[in-house]
């Protein structure tokens, strides 16, 4: 079921981003497909290596580590999207190769501690909140440029760009302005020391040829690819 769900869904996906970076002036290419398998069984992941997708994302310590057990460290490219504990950071250092979601101060310096401690430098993005709200986790617009300074100051971590995640909803006008603030943030940091600008990760299933239109070079879907989640 999942590969030819996939088989389907992805051609439509990849000319969906293809499409949306050409009105960009950019290359489809140019965007990572992060195929997020939260709450789908194995044969999801399988499908999609069988795919051609390398970068899978999940939003759960437990499951992370269960799909990295079952799959392989080395079968994919494993992204840590969701909220992520302090008390669970000595769990998942090692396991991914990106977290998405460095959305305080204390995580930061609980997961340079770690990284230290271990002798890694842990790839990871600054996860902003630039829709303002409550319910999203991640620094506000107005702190971000202090708090990517003093996160970029720690050993250990090296944060190669930002995150966000827009409102749900269908205003365009609110989803492009979302995505607009993490892109300045983005380009604004540009030009500080140890801070590597690589990854714009920002779009979902409802969002993402916006996200890709607003710059966006990491997308992160999961209903797209898989249909909706078993109940």
């Amino acid at each position: 079921m999942y590969l030819s769900r996939i088989r389907e869904a992805l051609p439509v996906v990849r000319e969906t981003v293809e499409r949306a970076a050409e009105r960009a002036g950019r290359r489809g290419q140019d965007v990572v497909i992060v195929a997020v398998t939260k709450g789908h069984p194995r044969a999801a992941v399988d499908a999609a290596l069988s795919a051609g997708l390398r970068d899978i994302g999940e939003n759960r310590v437990q499951e992370l580590e269960a799909r990295v057990a079952e799959v392989g460290r080395t079968a994919a490219t494993w992204h840590m999207i969701g909220h992520l504990q302090r008390n669970k950071v000595a769990r998942v250092v090692g396991t991914f190769d990106l977290l998405h979601s460095l959305d305080s101060q204390r995580l930061a310096e609980s997961l340079s501690a770690e990284a230290v401690e271990r002798g890694l430098t842990l790839p990871v993005l600054l996860q902003v909140n630039t829709s303002g709200e409550e319910t999203k986790s991640g620094f506000t617009a107005n702190e971000a440029s202090d708090a990517l300074g003093r996160v970029l100051g720690l050993p250990g971590l090296a944060v190669c760009g930002i995150m966000t995640m827009a409102p749900l909803t269908q205003d365009e006008r609110v989803l492009r302005a979302a995505f607009q603030g993490a892109r300045k943030i983005f380009e604004d940091a540009r030009g500080l020391a140890r801070f590597e600008p690589r990854h714009l990760s920002m779009g979902m299933t409802n969002d993402y040829a916006i996200a890709v239109e607003e710059g966006s070079t990491m997308v992160r879907l999961g209903t797209a690819l898989f249909g909706e989640r078993p109940a």
